[in-house]
């Protein structure tokens, strides 16, 4: 074991890179058991002000992170102790920073709402792709060249434009996820980049706005993709993070019971803004009857 360990990790100089990676888990982790002490009115923790003013934790994140990440930088070694406490340091504050990412994206205490979920993604995305890079990836596979095709630079940047191409054109079908993960594997961003886009990215508003087949086949597939997975990765993201808050709405007119919501309106009955469920698919697209849109027949030209 302390053999694999130096020849892995060690050796390629990729410890730093551990220890930024389990101090930013342990981290979020630690931060996410204070929170929900904090929420559920447990323990000795309470929220930091200072006169009036209350200090999210992703202020000493961002201090860490700079701190941790200058100091990285400016050391000269790749195992020193110095080189160790800065990954440290860096880490810790990568993890609070993350966990508040949902805030920095909306500009608003979103934490224990709906949207304070992408906080969880965003760690957990993270994560991976740090997990990736430790198990041997490299960006845009180059990992995978011989030394002849590292010595013939046009073939080099030839594979990483091409493996580039993928990722942005998955990216602009709306997987960000596959795109993401495509940057190390690519065979993760070719998958995403042929199959079809999601009905409310980039590529489907473009491509398939005179393409009604194409939409509506991409309108089922996501209908369908959400419907399988949305449950499961709440499910995680609640275990993880805790569960959202449920917010009484206040009918508009004052008269009927006030419906529970999780930072989206909804009306009795399991309505969302006014739209029976039924006729909501997976990705908040509107379909023309209640039950989940027909597969149609595939167009030629792009997906």
């Amino acid at each position: 074991m302390g053999d694999w360990f130096y020849r892995n990790i060690v050796e390629p100089g990729k410890l730093p890179l551990l220890l930024a990676l389990a101090s930013f888990v342990l981290t979020f982790l630690i931060t996410r058991v204070v929170t929900r002490m904090i929420r559920a009115g447990k323990g000795p923790f309470g929220n930091v002000s200072s006169g009036g003013l209350h200090i999210h934790h992703v202020v000493p994140g961002v201090i860490l992170t700079v701190v941790g990440g200058f100091g990285s930088v400016a050391s000269s070694q790749h195992t020193g102790a110095g080189t160790v406490v800065c990954a440290l340091i860096f880490g810790m504050g990568a993890g609070l920073v993350l966990d508040e990412f949902a805030l920095i994206l909306h500009l608003d205490d979103v934490y224990w709402t709906n949207e304070g979920r992408k906080s969880v993604e965003a760690v957990v995305l993270t994560a991976s792709v740090l997990l990736l890079i430790l198990a041997g990836f490299s960006p845009l596979g180059v990992d995978n060249l011989s030394e002849d095709e590292r010595d013939d630079r046009r073939l080099f940047l030839l594979f990483v434009a091409v493996n580039f191409c993928f990722v942005l054109v998955t990216l602009l079908k709306g997987k960000l996820r596959m795109a993401v993960i495509g940057v190390l594997v690519p065979f993760v961003a070719l998958f995403g980049a042929l199959r079809l886009a999601r009905p409310t990215s980039p590529w489907a508003k473009r491509l398939y706005r005179n393409r009604p087949r194409s939409r509506a086949r991409a309108t089922l597939r996501a209908f369908r993709h959400d419907k399988r997975w949305t449950g499961p990765r709440r499910r995680f993201q609640d275990l993880v993070g805790g569960a959202p808050d449920r917010v009484a709405a206040v009918p508009a007119s004052g008269d009927g019971p006030p419906a529970l919501t999780g930072g989206a309106s909804a009306a009795p009955g399991g309505d969302v803004a006014g739209v029976p469920r039924d006729d909501v698919a997976g990705d908040g697209t509107r379909t023309s009857s209640g039950d989940a849109p027909s597969e149609t027949s595939g167009e030629s030209g792009p997906r």
